[in-house]
């Protein structure tokens, strides 16, 4: 009888495990993406307070994902040797510290800055989170639980775009920011008492730059995850482009919303977490490449929704765009783990580096088509980058390799 209470406590011990690991690196998730995205609804304030055009005041959210790029590398090397848990912890709770000081910076330069350093540490959490769960949890749980943190970060992009339009209905731009960062302060306390400790203990000896070189160069010309991280750049430089330049067309004419309401226009943000947690399950049962496609059409198809004058159509295809980006997403961020072999967190910080570096770039390029074409230029510059992620998408094999 013993034994058998000994037999059956092992597997709800791993449930509880997972579960806890679940809901905190869902917490993760939504703060990362809820300090980085909460400026998205204050392009068009940020223009009118301190004199710039749209793609100037673009630079308050990219040079925050450029930054951010930038220390993924220096955060999966980090996690070679460093205690996961720890790692993105602090740079949860240093990240809201510096949104607080963004919302106090009395210049436009200082706010910039403010931003960048906030993407600097907020590094340490999309390659090392992605790390955790390809470490911590078995082959069979890595898709449900990536789609869980996926959805994460689809609820924080939500919370901090319509938070953010609701808060400015009743304070100031200012105020409005120092919520969100007062807000994700709970949450990193939240994922630090939940998530549990890593069982794999590394070596405290650091690891040398040739051997970090050797590594990258092995996830390169390993089959399909040069065309993963390709994926990523197509990816978020459509979702940024988009959302960077539709609050623009709102609040113009004929529309004329007000910050609040394009901020509720940002709730289809709830099919992305819909779509995340469930393209895990879906790409084990129908395939990753067939699920990459599919997701790749639907961010198609939502594109062409948004180019007729109808606020309704617009809606309907911002809500397509969000469901497929996050379906495509959630897919290609699991299948790294899948792909990467030993050389986990240098090619998932590869992988969000090219992420993070579309983001940068196609949210400033989308600037000049913008100004040069309105939004029919937007649009085709994004269907374009989708065309280029599905080429990519077939260049991935059909089968992981053993």
């Amino acid at each position: 009888m013993t034994a058998c209470a000994t037999i059956t406590a092992s597997p709800a011990r791993d449930a509880v495990r997972l579960r806890r690991m679940s809901v905190a690196l869902f917490l993760g998730g939504f703060s990362t993406f809820s300090l980085l995205y909460c400026v998205q609804p204050l392009l068009p304030t940020f223009a009118r307070t301190f004199g710039l055009s749209p793609a100037q005041s673009a630079m308050a959210l990219s040079l925050s994902t450029a930054t951010l790029a930038i220390a993924i590398l220096m955060a999966g090397g980090a996690a070679q040797r460093l205690n996961l848990k720890t790692l993105m912890f602090s740079s949860m709770v240093l990240a809201a510290g510096c949104n607080l000081a963004a919302a106090l910076a009395p210049t436009w330069p200082l706010l910039l800055v403010a931003r960048a350093a906030e993407g600097l540490l907020l590094g340490g959490v999309p390659a090392v989170a992605m790390t955790y769960l390809a470490e911590e949890t078995e082959a069979s749980e890595l898709a449900a639980a990536m789609g869980l943190y996926v959805a994460g970060t689809a609820f924080g992009g939500m919370a901090g775009r319509v938070g953010m339009g609701l808060l400015l209905a009743t304070f100031d731009w200012r105020m409005a920011m120092a919520a969100i960062g007062a807000i994700d302060l709970v949450a990193a306390l939240a994922f630090f008492a939940l998530l549990p400790r890593p069982r794999h203990v590394r070596a405290p000896a650091p690891e040398r730059l040739s051997d970090r070189l050797r590594t990258w160069n092995e996830a390169w010309r390993r089959p399909g995850l040069l065309a993963l991280f390709g994926l990523g750049f197509c990816l978020t430089g459509v979702f940024v482009a988009l959302f960077n330049y539709v609050e623009f067309r709102l609040e113009g004419a004929p529309y004329h919303l007000s910050q609040t309401q394009v901020g509720l226009i940002f709730l289809v943000y709830a099919f992305g977490v819909w779509s995340s947690s469930t393209a895990g399950r879906l790409a084990e049962r129908y395939g990753r490449r067939r699920l990459l496609l599919v997701g790749l059409a639907v961010i198609l198809a939502g594109i062409a929704l948004t180019l007729p004058t109808s606020l309704a159509s617009i809606i309907a295809g911002i809500a397509m765009v969000t469901t497929g980006f996050f379906i495509a997403h959630a897919v290609a961020s699991g299948w790294i783990g899948r792909l990467a072999g030993p050389a986990k967190s240098q090619s998932a910080a590869l992988y969000l580096l090219f992420y993070y570096a579309g983001s940068s770039l196609a949210g400033a390029v989308g600037g000049w088509f913008w100004r040069h074409g309105a939004w029919p230029a937007v649009a085709g510059f994004t269907a374009v980058l989708v065309l280029a992620g599905a080429a990519l998408a077939l260049r991935i094999p059909r089968e992981d390799p053993s």
